[in-house]
């Protein structure tokens, strides 16, 4: 009964996210409702000390780079910055290269930093008239979109300063750098498996003599002229998020100890801060930050009209992506903490690899709530202590855990209730019985390479 509650509350969340309610308001009550079902006295308890203090917890840590990552990719996309690099990879490519031209742009904009939203927004007018003129159907445009910016450049490409990749910081002790030559293999076979599986997918509507489609919906007018910055410009702020986010990687630990004592002059006594478990955080926030200064310092006269309403925009999104992550997580320190999640725990642990166990266990999770950070929260915060426990007894390097986890929650997340799908399909204006399947091939690609990763490691040693 006790595990039948507690895959009842995810079911409901599961449900409420398929259906469209706020997670915000329905994970705290399937929680408290699972909680209702298993001690009815301990319901507002749970609520005040558990699900508010883990749901809390987490806005701490990750509010600044949901909001900076907002903020930066609102700007590259009111400057013109996105639109020239999009132009400039076309020129370079050409048009007939559709997919692969749209699949480089979206992993070159997640790369730099913009929120994968963003990107979708972005990238869709330039997708659809490449599209248009390559005779490629436009159904096959969310899948193509999904392979650039919810793939590789998501969670596997080392240095992606996509959530992601710097969820699993604080629980492994790591950097967003973790394990980089297994996320440059991962990051390869999803590109080489996706874009094969794309170009057979063109190919065989060519066959039959599909072209883009006819009666589609939410078709882009043609973008009007309008000045944009040379494309090396345009490149640079993401260039800089990059390149700025390794350096501080490497020189925050020389700028503090491990525990930074906090000895103002107003407190009563000295505040430790963790230090080396907030460098990732800390150098991607700064890095974001910098490429913001830096899209402002070139197109400050471009943003100036519309920067009050643009960086609402991107507070809103941020206030409200952050909000819909930390309420799943707050749901899962309220399930970990059930007897039912606990005999699931102990059912996993029959699989005597940790690799295997976290790749498998992070996928079901992340597909159940719909969203990859939702899902590796779940997860970690349940059973990082485990996954760390049974990695050094095997000598498996914190790296690849955090790469494996990182990469597994990117597979099974985006099954048709995902915010990220949702989004793509009501931006191109199709279905999910227009272009979900296609998707749902990208999904299985990248369920399979986190455990490509894991054969490549026991195969090679690499890391």
């Amino acid at each position: 009964m006790s595990v039948l509650i507690a895959l009842l509350a995810l079911g409901a969340l599961m449900l409420a996210a398929y259906r469209g309610f706020s997670v915000i308001i329905f994970a705290p009550l399937a929680a408290l409702a699972a909680v209702l079902l298993t001690d009815p006295t301990a319901v507002a308890p749970v609520f005040s000390d558990l699900f508010m203090d883990k749901m809390v917890g987490f806005i701490k840590l990750y509010f600044p780079v949901f909001l900076l990552g907002a903020v930066f990719g609102k700007f590259i996309e009111m400057s013109g910055f996105s639109r020239s690099i999009v132009g400039a990879v076309i020129d370079v490519l050409g048009s007939s290269r559709a997919i692969l031209v749209i699949v480089l742009v979206c992993a070159l904009l997640t790369y730099g930093g913009v929120s994968l939203f963003v990107v979708v927004f972005a990238v869709y007018p330039f997708a659809a008239e490449m599209f248009r003129q390559a005779e490629i159907p436009k159904r096959l445009m969310p899948a193509t979109i999904a392979l650039g910016a919810f793939t590789f450049t998501m969670d596997a490409m080392p240095g992606t300063p996509q959530i992601q990749n710097i969820i699993p910081t604080t629980f492994f002790g790591t950097t967003s750098w973790a394990a980089p030559w297994l996320g440059l293999l991962g990051s390869l076979f999803i590109l080489l498996c996706g874009m094969t599986y794309l170009e057979h997918q063109r190919r065989k509507a060519k066959a039959r003599g599909e072209g883009y489609g006819t009666n589609l919906r939410n078709e882009p007018e043609t973008p009007q002229d309008i000045s944009l910055p040379h494309p090396l410009i345009a490149l640079l702020p993401l260039v800089l998020v990059g390149v700025m986010n390794l350096v501080l990687t490497h020189w925050i630990p020389q700028w503090y100890p491990a525990v930074y004592e906090i000895a103002l002059p107003g407190l009563k006594s000295p505040i430790p801060s963790q230090v080396n478990k907030l460098i990732a955080i800390w150098a991607v926030q700064a890095a974001l930050l910098i490429g913001i200064l830096c899209v402002l310092l070139f197109s400050f006269r471009t943003i100036t009209g519309k920067f009050a309403e643009g960086s609402r925009t991107a507070v809103g999104g941020a206030m409200l992506a952050t909000m819909n992550t930390a309420s799943e997580y707050g749901f899962g320190a309220v399930i970990a903490a059930l007897p039912g999640f606990l005999m699931v725990v102990d059912a996993l642990k029959v699989i005597p690899n940790p690799l295997v166990n976290q790749a498998i266990t992070i996928n079901l999770l992340a597909g159940i709530t719909g969203s990859s950070s939702g899902g590796m929260s779940i997860a970690l915060a349940a059973m990082s202590e485990t996954f760390i426990n049974a990695a050094n007894a095997a000598h498996i390097p914190l790296e690849v855990m955090h790469r494996v986890a990182s990469m597994a929650a990117g597979g099974m997340d985006t099954l048709p209730h995902n915010g990220a799908v949702i989004t793509v399909l009501a931006v191109t204006g199709l279905t999910h019985r227009e272009a979900y399947k296609d998707i749902f091939c990208m999904t299985i690609i990248k369920v399979l390479a986190a455990f490509f990763v894991i054969g490549v490691f026991y195969a090679t040693g690499i890391v």
